[in-house]
Order: C-alpha cells, then sequence, then structure tokens
C-alpha cells in the first residue's frame, strides 16, 4: 500500500508540475494604503512619495481605476495624497467598502507603513487616535478568501505582523525580521520604486510579480548597508514565496468569466498549503504526511480539470 501510495504522489506531482506556469492575473486590481502618523517632516515627505509612486505604478502600469485606489494618511483634511485620515475607524471602514467591491480571483493589495511596536496579534503601526493591532487587520482582511490578498507592512518594527496575518492564499511581507528591528527603514522606499522599475523584473517577461518586487527590494536594501559601511538592521519577511511568484500587479484577466477565475484562486490556495505541508514534513509521520499531501495534490488536480472544462488555463 505505500508503494502504491507514493507512486500515485509521484504521478500526481508530475502532473501538477506540468500545469501552465505562467502567473496568474485577476480581473482588476484593488490598492488600499494606510499610511500611520509620520513624527517628523523627513518621514511624511517620504510617506507621501511612497503613495505617489505607487499610485503612478497603479495608473500607468496596472490599468487601476481611481475608484479602486484608496489612500489614508495623519493629514485630518483630503490632500492630494490622502482620501481620508488613517485612523481606526476609518480604515475598518475602507476595509468592509473594499470587501463589498471586490470579485473573486481579484488582486488586493494593502499597503501599511509608518512607525511600528509591539508584540504579537497586539503589533501596531501608530494611528492618529487609537492604534489598530495586528489581530484586528487579520479580522478586516477575513472577508477577503476568493482574492489574491498581499498585504505590506512597510513599518519599522514590523515582523510581528507575519504569524498573525499569514494564511493560506495570502502573501504578507513586512520590512522587519522581529518587532526588536526598529532603525529607521529602507524597505519602503525601495520597494515602491520596484513598483514602478523595469530592473525589478527578473525574468523580463514585462509582468512584475510579487516574488520580484520583493526580492528586488529586499536586495536593494542590503547594497545600501553595504555601500555606506553600516550593519543590517532590517531584514524583509516574505511570508509565502510560492503565490507571491504567482499574483503580478495589473495585467489582463485569465478569463472574463467569474468562476474561472474563482476557481483559479481556489487552486492558489491549495497550492499554498501544499508549499506549507511541505515545511512540517520533518515533523510529521510518514503515513499522516502522504495522506495529506495526496488529498491536496488530487484537490489540486480536480480544480485544474475544472477550470480547463470552464474554458480556463488555455
Amino acid at each position: 500500500m505505500r508503494h502504491a501510495s507514493r507512486l500515485w504522489l509521484a504521478c500526481a506531482a508530475a502532473i501538477t508540475l506540468s500545469l501552465p506556469a505562467s502567473v496568474v492575473h485577476a480581473q482588476r486590481t484593488h490598492v488600499l494604503i494606510v499610511a500611520g502618523l509620520s513624527g517628523a517632516p523627513n518621514f511624511k515627505t517620504a510617506f507621501n512619495q511612497a503613495i505617489a509612486s505607487t499610485r503612478t505604478a497603479a495608473r500607468e502600469r496596472w490599468a487601476v481605476a481611481d475608484s479602486n485606489f484608496v489612500a489614508l494618511t495623519e493629514d485630518s483634511l483630503p490632500t492630494a495624497a490622502s482620501q481620508g485620515q488613517s485612523t481606526k475607524a476609518n480604515i475598518a471602514a475602507a476595509f468592509l467598502r473594499l470587501s463589498k467591491r471586490v470579485s473573486a480571483g481579484d488582486v488586493v493589495l494593502v499597503m501599511l507603513f509608518g512607525h511600528g511596536s509591539g508584540e504579537g496579534p497586539g503589533s501596531k503601526v501608530n494611528l492618529p487616535g487609537p492604534d489598530a493591532t495586528a489581530s484586528e487587520y487579520a479580522s478586516w482582511m477575513a472577508p477577503f478568501t476568493q482574492q489574491q490578498v498581499v498585504f505590506v507592512n512597510a513599518a519599522t518594527g514590523s515582523g510581528d505582523f507575519v504569524p498573525v496575518l499569514a494564511k493560506s492564499g495570502r502573501v504578507v511581507i513586512t520590512a522587519t525580521r522581529t518587532a526588536m528591528e526598529r532603525n529607521e527603514s529602507e524597505f519602503l522606499g525601495v520597494f515602491t520604486k520596484a513598483l514602478n522599475s523595469e530592473e525589478a523584473d527578473a525574468d523580463k517577461d514585462g509582468r512584475l510579480s510579487v516574488l520580484e518586487a520583493f526580492r528586488y527590494a529586499r536586495a536593494e536594501v542590503a547594497k545600501s548597508y553595504e555601500r555606506t559601511n553600516r550593519m543590517l538592521t532590517e531584514h524583509a519577511v516574505l511570508s509565502d514565496s510560492i503565490i507571491a511568484g504567482r499574483i503580478t500587479f495589473g495585467g489582463k484577466a485569465v478569463s472574463a468569466n467569474p468562476r474561472v477565475a474563482a476557481l483559479i484562486a481556489e487552486r492558489q490556495i491549495l497550492e499554498s498549503q501544499v508549499a506549507a505541508l511541505r515545511t512540517r514534513k520533518a515533523t510529521m509521520a510518514a503515513d499522516a504526511y502522504d495522506a495529506e499531501l495526496e488529498r491536496l495534490l488530487l484537490a489540486i488536480a480536480e480544480k485544474t480539470q475544472a477550470i480547463k472544462a470552464a474554458g480556463g488555463d488555455k
């Protein structure tokens, strides 16, 4: 039985690896930016530049409608950079409105930056008024189960957001590895630069994946520290490289058929679960690991057949 199971797994894995390697494009891209308290003019300038750079990429590269781009900042009145103040109540309301606008398969990019602090679920980024915790951001993101969600916390001391927000089918990026890395971070500026950079497109296919943007930013930050002979005090983290490699910003939809988009999103979640399972292999009994891997690979194969039957993956 063990031999037969392993043979089936080998065949299923071969089928899975032979699936189309093209990056999955969503029907639409939505951007929600939350900039916390700056605390000093230089930080405020950096935050506004990051918003402007992301807005340029969204408009000119990703064809994002202005109605699908929302930026909240510390300013109490709307400005050229902001549609509202980044209070806890306004952030919650923005997530709620977004949840009512998205469709299955859409890309949802959330960017949070500022000055971070805290530990575990209580980690936060300083806001005007009461601060929102990592666990509250997780609850606001809970409705987005059929979307390709990318949550970027480019604040200092942001590392503890990863275990709180990470889940199958979602990519979480933080500028630092732990909450203790509190020095001024360079990740935000370089990451938003990557969104508009041809250089960040590593495979030169004309599309920028989340993974490419992350790797470019991380490498450029390291180079900056090396050039100035400083000890590297920020270590960016990405929660799921497999999904991050599949999600690209902008681009055409795989299909106008919402059923295909939903099936693709569901398959991505399963693929992420396979990646997570493989990281736990050494801690699992062989029979339990094989059984779970078999279940996931079979589910992926079934989703692929359903996508093809619905007109996708052609």
